[in-house]
């Protein structure tokens, strides 16, 4: 409901490969880790953002959206529902051109300002599990 199948092909094939992965740290034992880790060998530049800034999968880290010195396509939110709205409008102010909230991640309040705004959106989805369908 939240993506459909053309939307999602065109997030994972088209809008570009710098993918900011918000609430993305070193903990290989949170999803973020791994999803990042698959994004890379699809080819996407991940950009850790996480309060630590820390360098993850050798990218460099940064503290929130708004200090990345260069433009991000996609938006990929790994932070709980209640937190995810700003980020999504946090996206939307950096100009990037989709936002992802991954799975169980839901607002449809920021589902309809982020696609208000003319970006595209996934949400309660998954660009690992996805991008491996896309074969």
């Amino acid at each position: 409901m939240y993506g459909d199948p053309s939307t999602i092909r065109r997030i994972l094939t088209e809008l570009g490969d710098t993918w900011a992965v918000v609430g993305l740290s070193n903990n290989d034992r949170r999803a973020a880790y791994g999803v990042a880790e698959v994004l890379q060998r699809y080819g996407k530049r991940i950009v850790p953002v996480h309060p630590k800034a820390e360098t993850v999968h050798g990218e460099p880290g940064y503290p929130s959206l708004d200090a990345i010195p260069f433009p991000v396509d996609v938006v990929d939110v790994f932070v709980n529902s209640e937190l995810a709205g700003p980020v999504a409008d946090e996206a939307v102010v950096a100009g990037a051109k989709a936002v992802w909230f991954q799975l169980g991640v839901v607002d449809e309040g920021a589902w309809n300002r982020v696609r208000d705004a003319g970006l595209d959106m996934v949400m309660d989805r998954c660009p690992a599990i996805e991008i491996n369908s896309l074969r």
